[in-house]
């Protein structure tokens, strides 16, 4: 026997519900009688996608006990069978979510008392846990999973009936759980599909109230570390019980999901799995359309995010000025981000994630649609790929026999605009999400009493329909129309011009026939009888919200980087003779007047008078003057997520080329100073600080692009009022050292325990393959192996120093340790020790003339960098500042006024002296046949004030000139007023908005704690 359901209704879904409830076997014993009758349905004549392609027309699903049974067009359907007839509606798999919270508990710290609380350096979990608190991978959201109708209510409307739940908290997060949203009459036991479904990472401490890590580098050495500690606690059994390790180990073989801030995390976090042989699924945030040749490169799934900015209100000419291009061009482009990854090949599913309201997700996949997606391609996103992504295709993302029941019932196709979502099945179960009337719209004939025929139009969607009357052969009003079951109202104006009187039109609908019909009454009060008679079905004028194909949309070029003064590609590597320039060498060549430099292939050619090439870009240099790029020994630009880790006394295991920022602005300006090549160094938070990164200014490369392939490592030392921190404040008086003296002791015990360390590995490296099976493996330690680097002279530091007492402390710790310093920086006092620093072989990068910003630097000179050159000692000016790297010529002339250096000696202080101290003097630093071809053309003489950078190459590549840096300001205002009359148009259109709010954009310094430029950026 069959039991037919003819429509979709209140009465119907109850029914539903209480067949699906019951029907399930459960290890929960029930008080009363048990109803273990099969909830067995059959849903025919439905339009039925049971993949993201496959396509069945006059179908049939049939299911029971929440798993699909049968699908097909000819399905047989059994005894007792509910019969729904959904013929004109349509059926998909219900969608799925791998980025959600859904049923846990939000994440709270762990109590810490006082108003100030010190500083908590290791975890405060109580029980056998990693040492740092923001790693626990032990944590399971299983275990905390409590099924929340109300949450759950908010997925189904938007379509999804599983979503992967995980608590967004930590940097290693544990494992995720894949869940129904089925709620009503089940338990969590009953929707857990799959307990241990993924495992989650990211960035972000989270709710950790530990110090470490305190910048976007120490989170990556974190997890860098950990996973060479879950190694070797696999490797070495037993050597202590770590629950967090063996957690970590046991869920390796799970989809490992990372969760990012921006395509440059992504990229970052892509290039640590690289290191341990793991792939992540990287849970995006919607901008990777602006690196999408480096995400394509990583081989990485994404969960993308559909949360696209709402326009800004530029009506205020002040308020539009305070928005940066980067915001301009991602309100406008980030609709198109799937569409671009779809291009790209790279796999993707779509999430809800991030979206404060969870409204706007199927509108914003149908503007994905707009932008360029495909409709196969967001429902694969929302259905089988993210099933795959999880391993977990057996079980949900499709309507295949044996999978978990979840679908939806449209009333037309899913992405079409005027589709309405009437049911969500989940396990089986119904969840009526709209009872919407029935389509009414097309073209009809009304006749009014005795009045001609007039014309009617029902439009729009069926939930909102929209009405228009022919009241005269040229003249149509538009009215408002409701249909409430079988019941119909119509009003409307009787002319245009007449906006004070109304016809009044009330009766009933007859689906069967399509007729309208009832009393009616006239502005004069006079009753009519009235119909409306429908003559097309469906037609094209009823439809043409979806029958007219909408205009292509209209996007501005990606540029590299997506800033201000982005490009849409790098400037290429050219074949260029810069022709009669008064050329500095800053080599054994000197100063060479009206000279000819042919930069071939990225390398200096040629240097020498009348020079000729072919096919060459010809430069005229009369009257200019030609100089090798400046070096800047020590800066902090480029760097994102904080320059120090000052969380401990040695954060040695930390990578400023971890965190490199390819889109900071401050590159472009020191290009158009004349640098070419930075060394980015860790901040003097602490004694021994992190590994630097030298650079090049490739401006609109990526990251790893911009570093100097096969350079020298160094590392940043410091020495001072900053690694005891005599400012830091009442809260920060725990951390070791806090004097001078114990600064020392620092570097002494930091470097016993290198040499112990690396005597520890030699004597296990020693052991043959069998022994050392047999031997416990030493426990790798990143930051000890860097101190070894330093002990073997494969790592070399910087020192960050003022006063000769600890000047010369540094020193005497290396000749009894066995190191060596390579460069002071600042080194005020370096003209008071000057002897002592030759006899080692340190090199000093020093101010021009700053003095007295602080106490220890009270005996600053202007002389000193003078008097150490003198000394015989290699000497540079460095910035520290993003604002002075961009006028390092200048700050080198001072040494002319200040000591009387010579010209020449000066601007070897910035180019070729920087060079040596960084150990590339032989690829850059001056011009010389062979060296990299990094020049600047200046407009005058290279130490005056009034001279400004013309054109500044790297590797060959003009990535400044003033020429085209006109052109970019030019070109950047037109895209900027561009963009602000689409935002004006959206508004007008009823578009959200949102004010514009100024971001504070800082520098690093050397004593910066704060994050001054943002984390996730």
């Amino acid at each position: 026997m069959q039991t037919s359901i003819p429509r979709l209704g209140l009465a119907g879904g109850l029914l539903l519900s209480g067949f699906a409830a019951y029907a399930q076997p459960t290890t929960y014993p029930r008080n009363g009688v048990y109803d273990q009758r099969p909830s067995l349905y059959a849903f025919t004549h439905a339009t039925i996608f049971t993949d993201y392609k496959t396509k069945l027309t006059d179908a049939t699903l049939l299911i029971k006990d929440g798993k699909v049974t049968a699908v097909g067009t000819s399905v047989k359907i059994p005894a007792g069978a509910v019969v729904q007839d959904l013929k004109g509606k349509y059926i998909y798999p219900g969608f799925v979510d791998l980025a959600s919270g859904y049923g846990l508990p939000e994440a709270r710290p762990l109590e810490r008392t006082g108003r100030r609380p010190p500083p908590q350096f290791v975890t405060n979990k109580v029980g056998a846990y990693d040492w740092n608190q923001a790693v626990h991978p032990e944590t399971n959201a299983a275990n905390d999973f409590k099924l929340n109708d109300e949450q759950a209510d908010v997925y189904r409307k938007l379509g999804f009936g599983a979503v992967l739940t995980q608590q967004p908290d930590g940097i290693a997060r544990g494992t995720a759980a894949l869940v129904t949203l089925a709620t009503a009459g089940h338990r969590e036991n009953e929707v857990i599909l799959t307990e241990r479904a993924a495992a989650g990472f990211s960035f972000d401490k989270g709710s950790s109230t530990q110090n470490y890590p305190g910048s976007l580098m120490g989170s990556i050495a974190l997890l860098r570390q950990t996973y060479l500690d879950a190694d070797w606690y696999q490797r070495n059994p037993g050597k202590e019980q770590n629950l967090s390790l063996q957690a970590w180990q046991a869920q390796r073989n799970l989809p490992q999901i990372f969760e990012v801030a921006n395509k440059l995390n992504a990229l970052r976090a892509d290039k640590l799995g690289d290191e341990f042989k793991t792939q992540y699924i990287i849970k995006g945030r919607g901008d990777e359309y602006q690196r999408i040749a480096d995400i394509k490169a990583t081989g990485a799934s994404f969960v993308v995010s559909l949360n696209f900015p709402d326009a800004y209100n530029v009506d205020d000419v002040y308020d539009a000025s305070r928005i940066s291009l980067e915001e301009l061009k991602h309100w406008e482009m980030a609709p198109a981000n799937a569409a671009m990854l779809a291009k790209a090949g790279v796999p993707f599913a779509l999430s809800a994630a991030d979206l404060k309201d969870k409204k706007k997700f199927l509108p914003n996949v149908r503007k994905a649609i707009q932008y360029g997606l495909s409709e196969e391609q967001a429902l694969r996103a929302l259905t089988a790929t993210p099933a795959e992504f999880i391993k977990a295709q057996d079980k949900v993302g499709s309507l295949k026999p044996g999978l978990t029941a979840n679908f939806l019932v449209c009333s037309s196709r899913l992405f079409a605009d005027d589709n309405v979502l009437l049911d969500n099945w989940v396990q089986g179960e119904r969840y009526q999400i709209s009872n919407v009337p029935t389509d009414y719209r097309g073209v009809y004939t009304l006749q009014v009493g005795t009045q001609p025929a007039m014309q009617m139009l029902v439009a729009g969607k069926p939930e909102a329909p929209e009405l228009k009357i022919a009241v005269a052969p040229k003249d149509t009003v538009r009215g408002a129309i409701a249909v409430q079951g079988e019941l119909a109202t119509i009003v409307y104006n009787p002319t245009p011009k007449d906006k004070t009187s109304s016809v009044r039109l009330s009766g009933f609908y007859t689906p069967a026939t399509r007729v309208f019909q009832g009393d009616g009454q006239l502005p004069d009060a006079s009753r009519v009888k009235w119909t409306a008679r429908r003559q097309e079905v469906a037609s094209q004028v009823a439809k043409r919200d979806s029958a007219k194909a909408p205009a292509p949309v209209q996007l501005g070029s990606v540029l590299y980087p997506f800033a201000a003064y982005g490009r849409i590609a790098i400037p290429p590597q050219e074949t260029v003779l810069i022709k009669n320039a008064t050329v500095w060498t800053s080599d054994a060549a000197g100063k060479l007047e009206n000279t000819d430099v042919l930069l071939v292939g990225g390398k200096i050619s040629k240097v020498g008078k009348s020079l000729a090439a072919k096919d060459a870009r010809v430069v005229d240099g009369t009257g200019k003057h030609l100089t090798p790029g400046i070096i800047d020994e020590h800066s902090h630009l480029a760097i994102v997520g904080g320059v120090n880790e000052g969380t401990q006394a040695v954060t040695s295991e930390v990578r400023i080329g971890d965190v490199l920022d390819p889109e900071d602005v401050d590159l472009y300006r020191d290009l158009a100073g004349g640098v070419t090549a930075a060394q980015l160094l860790h901040g003097s938070a602490n004694p021994i600080g992190g590994q630097s990164q030298l650079i090049k200014l490739r401006w609109g490369a990526a990251a790893e692009d911009l570093k100097v392939a096969g350079a020298d490592p160094f590392i940043k030392f410091a020495l001072g009022e900053n690694v005891k921190q005599s400012n830091a404040g009442e809260a920060n008086v725990l951390r070791f050292p806090q004097s001078r003296m114990g600064v020392e002791q620092v570097f002494v015990d930091a470097f016993t325990r290198a040499r112990e360390y690396e005597k520890e590995w030699a004597t296990y490296n020693k052991l043959s393959k069998g022994q050392q099976k047999k031997t416990e493996a030493p426990r790798r330690d990143l930051e000890l192996d860097a101190l070894v680097e330093i002990l073997n002279n494969k790592r070399f530091i910087t020192c960050h120093s003022y006063v000769q007492s600890e000047i010369n402390m540094l020193l005497s710790v290396a000749d009894r340790l066995g190191f060596k310093v390579n460069t002071f920086t600042h080194i005020l006092e370096g003209y008071k020790v000057a002897d002592k620093m030759k006899a080692h072989g340190v090199a000093a990068s020093t101010f021009a003339d700053w003095w007295g910003y602080k106490n220890e630097v009270r005996d600053a000179i202007p002389y000193n960098a003078a008097i150490m050159h003198n000394a015989g000692l290699t000497v540079a000016i460095n910035s520290d500042d993003a604002e002075m790297s961009r006028r390092l010529n200048q700050e080198a002339a001072k040494t002319v006024k200040y000591g009387g250096l010579s010209e020449e000696e000066a601007l070897k202080l910035v180019t070729i002296n920087p060079a040596k101290m960084l150990h590339v003097d032989k690829q850059m630093g001056s011009i010389k046949e062979g060296k990299d071809a990094d020049v600047v053309l200046w407009s005058a003489h290279p130490l005056s004030i009034y001279a400004h950078a013309e054109r500044t190459f790297v590797d060959g590549r003009q990535f400044f000139d003033v020429e085209s840096d006109k052109a970019l300001r030019l070109e950047m205002e037109k895209e900027r007023l561009r963009i602000v009359q689409k935002m004006l148009a959206a508004k007008k259109g009823g578009a959200p908005t949102q004010t514009p709010v100024t971001k504070a954009t800082g520098h690093f310094h050397c004593d910066t704690e704060g994050e001054e430029k943002e984390l996730d950026k």
